[in-house]
């Protein structure tokens, strides 16, 4: 029975020092990630540049292997300190700092990987918590509502758009020749989508009057269709105004935030908040 409570505190101490700000020891902790993190992608850009690559890339191989190891015992501790230990791996900021793993040891596989370890970068996003800044977590908390509630009407948008672009790349593969760039079908809808999206290159371009003709109606849809999307978050990010909630601490059963200031029970997995 005392191994067993022994076990939940030494449980409950490391979850107080890697998840909460708000004692000396957790502060440290994420001052000092913090630090690694930052000094680890100084390291990733000076060993981009030829020059300092050719004297000290064994020295950077070497510094980058160790923040690894050190990222990767971070990892693998957030895991321990708690119980549901899958709900973290799948919240926002455990996929970030997953995601920032994963490119060192891709870069044993495939060379020049470990150049995405800049991904890095999106860690920082735990100065929030060490400054006690709430509100930019509940901005981040609230966006990302915002976006997955117009997810499926975007995706069925960006659907429409895509059809629109194969539609329109035809239209011109057969209105233009060869010679004027649209050699087939996919270098024509290639067009449709720079057109559609207003970046226009200008590499490939129409020459005959009908053919200049349905690029600018291309163009004008393009303009058109620049509002939808913005028109679809605004209404959700309303939405989600709504039903907007202040961050609290972190669940020691699952890690997760976005609670209610006045909750006493996580609204994720149900464990009781500390």
């Amino acid at each position: 029975m005392a191994s067993t409570q022994t076990g939940k505190d030494w449980r409950f101490r490391l979850h107080e020092i890697i998840y909460e700000s708000n004692t000396r020891a957790g502060k440290a902790f994420d001052v000092g990630l913090l630090i690694a993190i930052f000094t680890s992608i100084v390291v990733v850009m000076l060993d981009s540049v030829e020059s300092i690559h050719q004297h000290y890339g064994n020295l950077f191989k070497y510094i980058e292997w160790g923040y690894t190891a050190l990222f990767t015992i971070e990892y693998i501790l957030r895991l321990i300190s708690i119980k549901r230990s899958i709900s973290y791996v799948f919240s926002f900021l455990g996929i970030i700092d997953l995601i920032a793993l994963i490119p060192s040891y891709l870069s044993i596989f495939f060379m020049g990987a470990q150049s995405l370890l800049v991904f890095r970068a999106l860690r920082l996003l735990r100065v929030f918590r060490i400054f006690k800044l709430t509100a930019f977590l509940t901005e981040i908390n609230f966006l990302t509502v915002a976006i997955k509630g117009s997810l499926r009407k975007i995706s069925i948008f960006l659907l429409t758009v895509l059809s629109l672009t194969v539609i329109l790349g035809s239209i011109m593969y057969l209105v233009e020749k060869r010679e004027n760039g649209f050699s087939n079908i996919p270098e024509s809808i290639y067009w449709a989508i720079v057109t559609i999206t207003t970046v226009g290159y200008g590499d490939i371009s129409p020459v005959t009057p009908l053919g200049k003709f349905v690029a600018s109606i291309v163009m004008l849809i393009g303009y058109a269709i620049i509002a939808v999307p913005t028109g679809i978050l605004t209404h959700d990010l309303a939405i989600a105004a709504k039903n907007r909630k202040e961050l609290t601490e972190s669940c020691p059963s699952c890690g997760r935030e976005g609670h209610e200031s006045d909750a006493t029970f996580c609204k994720f997995c149900g464990a009781a908040l500390l």
